[in-house]
């Protein structure tokens, strides 16, 4: 006679653990290793069709092999030949004539690069657009200096910062933003966010005369705005992260540069005593643990400089002229480079068993693409 099986209620007196939220894998595979694990399930030319079309979307992604190089260092020549920084040869031209240059060098760019986009060679193509952004900060420049916004003079030498109306680096860094924006929207190139991080870290300087209003101000009060637009800057970057459902890194660049301004400015306050000291090695540490959840080793490249400093903030305090002391920081450097090879070995590893312990409304405060790389 046929047992009827329990019902669903009696099953399990435990309730069911919430699933972990779904994220793709990412495995390095060879041809061969493809072709070997589809035998017996995939028809000869099926797998060849398949492993072409794998082959022809991973062509096109940044790698390190000599033509990624020879992109990305011709990019960064033509970045360093227009930069932010002109020079009086530039500025002898007059205005207009630089944002004439600066206007028709954005548009060949964008149009050769939209001729590579076509062409699937979407490295070279993102590139080009990148270089079409990197001249709004020229053009703008030009347009302040041909209508007198822009005192006379080197570019580089002028520090009226707090000067709005009359000529300042915050228009340049505003239309670059903005310029950014419309670019990486039109055409998703992660390295197109590169202009809008250098952008948001000189206004991060650029603002505090703004703020305060005066021309002369303090460092503290530098500081200060240094670390609250930082952290502005990580949270914006996160928001967009957060959002992303490609597996492009768009938001590296601002949360490099967020973490420029707010490490920066934080690591340079003054800490007048040991529990000031200690807040601050628990924000390093906190950004290490970031690290390991978002994926993103700039933070643990600044939490670590961080905990180092603390550190031996601690060896210098305890063993001053002392024999021990640099047999100790000697100790330290061996032991930061080891937990480097150890965190580059388990990182993913470290990231899963986060996961596995936090709760499925927890993880949704995961950017995907961390996820995916779990």
């Amino acid at each position: 006679m046929p047992v009827e099986p329990p019902p669903v209620a009696e099953r399990s007196a435990e309730p069911a653990k919430p699933a972990r939220a779904s994220v793709a894998r990412r495995i390095a595979v060879d041809e061969d290793d493809f072709r070997q694990a589809a035998s017996g399930v995939l028809a000869d030319d099926q797998v060849s069709q398949l492993w072409n079309a794998l082959a022809s979307r991973a062509a096109e992604r940044p790698r390190f092999d000599a033509a990624h190089v020879a992109y990305y260092g011709g990019a960064v020549l033509v970045l360093g030949a227009m930069g932010w920084f002109m020079t009086t040869a530039w500025a002898a031209i007059g205005g207009a004539s630089l944002t004439v240059i600066a206007t028709l060098y954005a548009a060949a760019f964008w149009s050769a690069g939209e001729r590579l986009w076509r062409q699937r060679l979407t490295v070279a193509g993102g590139l080009l657009f990148t270089l079409a952004v990197w001249m709004v900060p020229l053009a703008v420049y030009g347009i302040e200096s041909a209508t007198g916004l822009w005192p006379q003079g080197e570019p580089g030498g002028y520090r009226g910062y707090y000067q709005w109306v009359k000529g300042s680096w915050i228009a340049m860094e505003v239309a670059t933003i903005a310029a950014g924006v419309v670019a990486v929207r039109a055409r998703p190139f992660a390295f197109i966010t590169f202009p809008i991080g250098v952008a948001l870290w000189f206004m991060s300087m650029d603002l505090t005369p703004l703020l305060f209003g005066k021309g002369e101000f303090t460092w503290d009060e530098r500081k200060l705005v240094s670390v609250l637009f930082g952290v502005a800057v990580l949270l914006a970057s996160y928001l967009a992260d957060l959002r992303n459902r490609l597996r492009e890194d768009f938001a590296f660049w601002g949360y490099f540069f967020g973490l420029l301004a707010f490490w920066g400015g934080m690591s340079m306050m003054n800490s007048g005593s040991e529990l000031s000291r200690l807040l601050y090695c628990v924000v390093n540490v906190a950004l290490v643990v970031l690290s390991v959840l978002l994926r993103q080793r700039a933070f643990l490249a600044f939490g670590a400089m961080g905990v180092l400093g603390y550190v031996s903030h601690l060896a210098y305090t305890v063993f001053d002229d002392s024999f021990s002391f640099p047999v100790v920081l000697t100790a330290l450097g061996v032991g930061i480079i080891y937990l480097g090879v150890w965190y580059q070995r388990n990182s993913a590893k470290l990231a899963a068993a986060a996961y596995d312990r936090l709760s499925p409304a927890v993880i949704d405060l995961i950017p995907p693409r961390a996820r995916a790389l779990a």
